[in-house]
């Protein structure tokens, strides 16, 4: 099974020359089986996690692309 979600770091240089690090976590493909009520197995084919609202709202939860909570995008 290959890894779907990664850490991300990045370093930047603040305007008073001060490094500072970000870190954070990129989610991507979605793995929600769509078809798990009839006992089979279907994904969306949703690539990568796009948050549909500001962050720090419920709705940064729910992927833009298929409508899916971000858990499944693991």
């Amino acid at each position: 099974m290959k890894l779907i979600k990664e850490e991300i770091k990045e370093m930047s240089i603040t305007t008073n020359g001060v490094f500072k690090e970000k870190t954070g976590v990129r989610y991507k493909e979605c793995k929600k089986n769509h078809a798990a009520s009839i006992g089979g197995y279907a994904v969306d084919g949703c690539r990568e996690f796009m948050p549909a609202g500001e962050e720090g709202t419920v709705a940064a939860f729910k992927c833009a692309a298929c409508s899916c909570h971000r858990n499944f995008h693991i």
